[in-house]
C-alpha cells in the first residue's frame, strides 16, 4: 500500500510505503500525491517512512521518480526518510540526484521518533 497525506498546518508531506508495493499503486497514488501538494507552499517538508515496507521491487523506480519530480517542482525544502532496514533502500540516494531538482536537504533516520525531532513535531 502506498499512502499520501498532507498536512497545511504543518506544511508536512506524508508518504507512506506498507507492505508489498507495487508499481501499479504508485502510479494510482501519483494523483493523491498530486493533490496533497497542492496543498503546500514552497518550503514544505516531507516525511517518507518506509519502515513497514516489506517489498518494493525496481520496476517501482519510475513512478518513485515521478512523484519526486512533483514534490520537488513544487519546492520541497527537506525530506526526512525513515529507513530502519538498510537493505529496504532501493537506491534512493541516487534517485534523489535525478529527481530533485533544485536538490532538498535529505535526512535519514532509524525510527519515526528520530524523524519527528528532526522535524521538530
Amino acid at each position: 500500500m502506498f499512502l499520501a497525506t498532507s498536512n497545511k498546518a504543518r506544511q508536512l508531506l506524508h508518504l507512506s510505503y506498507v507492505g508489498e508495493v507495487g508499481p501499479e499503486q504508485l502510479e494510482r497514488g501519483l494523483a493523491d500525491l498530486k493533490s496533497c501538494l497542492a496543498d503546500l507552499e514552497p518550503g514544505f517538508r516531507v516525511l517518507v517512512d518506509f519502515g513497514r515496507l516489506d517489498f518494493m521491487g525496481i520496476e517501482c523506480v519510475p513512478p518513485l521518480g515521478r512523484g519526486m519530480e512533483m514534490i520537488g517542482r513544487s519546492g520541497v525544502s527537506l525530506v526526512v526518510r525513515v529507513v530502519p532496514d538498510p537493505g529496504k533502500d532501493i537506491g534512493l540516494s541516487i534517485l534523489t540526484v535525478f529527481h530533485y531538482s533544485p536538490r532538498p536537504r535529505i535526512a535519514y533516520c532509524k525510527d519515526l521518533l528520530e524523524a519527528a525531532r528532526v522535524l521538530a513535531l
